[in-house]
């Protein structure tokens, strides 16, 4: 069975599919454009790798962004935080615009007569990878029979999942905006798989994040990605938020600086006397 789960936004079951031709076009799907995903030593080629399996599990995880752009799911999903849309107001998906902070991927703005009336902002967050995909995606090539790929190419190199520095940049990224973003009372949607989610949720002192609130401006949006008949699609799985303050709780780890703080109490604890007994 193939690690590479989509390519180019196709799934490896559909094996009638003209595979040279979809290689050669090098398409995506979700951004009606050629894939920007390209090795660095051949910028001309798009690795194309949408999706993958993982670990003893298979797990299926989202190894590209704009893979969570789906049917425009992620935006319908958004509609509710406008809180000034009004019927007759026209919807506008507006990617990379920036912010103290930095750049937004997308917003979602309600506009009439040319004016934003509303917005809500999308950041959008897929697991990083390590190691090379590209063998991987080659021995999915050699499976389809696609002509041209060498033996090299194909090896039997792999690949990991960076969990902890995705988890760290993306709460990082989030809070240098989520300012921003509160002081215009507006919101900011984290767009992420359930499986990051729950690493941050595990990881990450999250134990505040509550089932999602209107008035937070700090929301979380993850989604399942499952398969069915050999085709893998979105739905959204759950929905939480918090606040800037919430955010920054967020960015200390759950368990290490426990431990630090247990070991500084027990050192304290054993020189407590009577000879250090603050006195006047």
């Amino acid at each position: 069975m193939s690690e590479v789960l989509e390519l180019f936004g196709e799934a490896p079951s559909k094996r009638h599919l003209d595979w040279q031709s979809i290689i050669r076009q090098q398409a995506c799907p979700y951004l009606n454009r050629t894939c920007i995903k390209v090795r660095k030593s051949q910028p001309e080629v798009a690795i194309g790798t949408c999706s993958v399996s993982y670990g003893k599990a298979k797990r299926p995880m989202l190894i590209c962004p704009f893979r969570l752009l789906e049917n425009k799911q992620i935006f319908v999903d958004c509609f509710h935080l406008l809180l000034l849309h009004e019927p007759g107001n026209e919807l506008h998906i507006v990617p990379e615009v920036g912010v103290p902070g930095g750049n937004v991927d997308y917003f979602l703005a309600s506009v009439r007569d040319d004016r934003v009336r509303d917005f809500v902002g999308l950041e959008l967050q897929t697991m990083d990878t390590t190691g090379t995909i590209w063998p991987a995606r080659q021995r999915f090539l050699e499976e389809v029979v696609v002509e041209g790929v060498h033996e090299d190419q194909a090896s039997y190199r792999t690949y990991g999942m960076n969990w902890k520095m995705t988890a760290k940049t993306t709460l990082v990224q989030l809070h240098h905006k989520i300012q921003t973003f509160e002081a215009v009372n507006k919101h900011l949607v984290l767009v992420t798989q359930d499986h990051l989610l729950n690493y941050l949720c595990e990881n990450f002192e999250f134990d505040h994040v509550v089932q999602a609130r209107q008035g937070d401006s700090m929301q979380f949006h993850a989604y399942q990605f499952r398969e069915s008949d050999g085709v893998y699609s979105m739905q959204l799985a759950s929905r939480s938020s918090t606040d800037s303050e919430g955010l920054a709780i967020c960015l200390g780890l759950k368990a290490e600086p426990k431990i630090e703080l247990d070991k500084i109490i027990e050192q304290i604890e054993r020189k407590v006397s009577r000879e250090t007994l603050f006195k006047l």
